[in-house]
């Protein structure tokens, strides 16, 4: 608690260098809409994930959603930035691939979806073209954080905002946790309010709609986050949670708060160890991993991480193959009914787009 009010207060210090970074945005979005400044687009339907804010509103379970329900119907890649990886420009994951090539998102989507080309490029505008060198069958790309890459222009922009943390109700960097301003929100077609609590009653829903005011056409709807059932890294050995177990948390994702609800409420007790947001553990890192798992006296114990954790964790296989480490998965589930419908929308959208060629 008191470490929360301190980083609050220091970041209310830091308002002067919010409204610099206000200014900066907004001028660079006026150039934007302009057309002083151009932005481009591809003869195929682009599909843009992003948010207004860093991090932590469910990107890349929207970008899993996404190739789950399209993929056997359309012929689909995704790009992404690659973002903390140790190489620059554009590449294509292949079989020898690892997170610090491409980054952990990127190489979690190869590895669940390995027949799915998953590239990776800071500047979309030449990644693209590469992208469909080397895979001119794709059909649709799913941009993963691309909604401030002006640059490109998506027929279809998904925008998220968490639930818990608003646009509307937050401030820019550094004081808050905006990267683009509040207005950009006009510019998506669809919004996603995520993390929402399952039993959300449709008068918060309508609340939370008339908050954000959407635009004629835009469409608005809400998720909560659902965990899968953990599976070990190596053996893919499946296991429950339960009050019996006792849990040793690794995470370094930037919202790790529904994974330690979770854990408050199905497990006996639970430790955590929280590492920055898209972490590159080394040998140190795990040496006290291993010091702290060993610390706790339980018989049924195991270690958990997520998925995205998971694959900067992979590299130590030889050193980790023994112990009890469990990935969970987390997934989009839709509220009120309305799956179908956000469904529908993106696959019409892939399907008029062809039809308009």
């Amino acid at each position: 608690m008191f470490s929360d009010f301190f980083l609050k207060s220091f970041r209310i210090l830091l308002l002067p260098f919010a409204l610099l970074y206000w200014l900066f945005i907004s001028i660079r979005n006026w150039l934007y809409n302009k057309k002083i400044f151009r932005s481009h687009s591809f003869g195929l339907p682009l599909i843009c994930v992003g948010n207004l804010s860093v991090g932590g509103t469910g990107k890349s379970p929207m970008v899993e959603w996404l190739v789950i329900n399209l993929k056997d119907e359309f012929k689909v890649a995704t790009l992404s930035r690659g973002y903390k990886r140790k190489t620059r420009g554009y590449a294509l994951a292949n079989a020898g691939s690892t997170a610090l090539e491409i980054g952990d998102e990127p190489m979690q989507f190869h590895l669940k979806f390995p027949d799915v080309p998953v590239a990776v490029g800071e500047k979309r505008l030449l990644a693209i073209p590469q992208l469909l060198h080397d895979r001119p069958e794709t059909q649709a790309i799913i941009l993963d954080d691309a909604f401030q890459h002006r640059a490109l222009r998506a027929g279809l922009n998904i925008l998220l905002t968490e639930y818990g943390n608003l646009f509307t109700h937050d401030f820019y960097l550094p004081t808050g946790d905006l990267r683009d301003q509040k207005s950009s929100y006009k510019r998506a077609e669809i919004i996603v309010v995520t993390k929402c609590k399952p039993d959300l009653s449709e008068g918060e829903r309508q609340k939370i709609i008339k908050e954000i005011k959407p635009l004629s056409g835009q469409q608005i709807f809400f998720t909560s986050i659902e965990h899968g059932q953990p599976y070990h890294l190596f053996s893919n050995k499946t296991t429950s949670l339960s009050e019996r177990k006792e849990v040793l948390l690794v995470s370094g994702i930037a919202n790790p708060r529904p994974l330690k609800k979770l854990l408050e409420e199905q497990c006996k007790v639970y430790d955590m160890m929280h590492f920055p947001d898209h972490y590159i553990f080394n040998i140190d890192d795990l040496n006290e991993i291993k010091r702290r798992f060993e610390k706790i006296d339980a018989k049924d114990k195991i270690i958990l991480s997520t998925e995205k954790d998971a694959v900067r964790l992979v590299k130590f296989n030889t050193e980790i193959a023994d112990l009890p480490l469990y990935v969970i998965p987390v997934r989009h589930r839709f509220l009120f009914g309305e799956e179908t419908g956000f469904n529908e929308i993106v696959k019409g959208f892939i399907k008029n787009f062809k039809q308009k060629e």
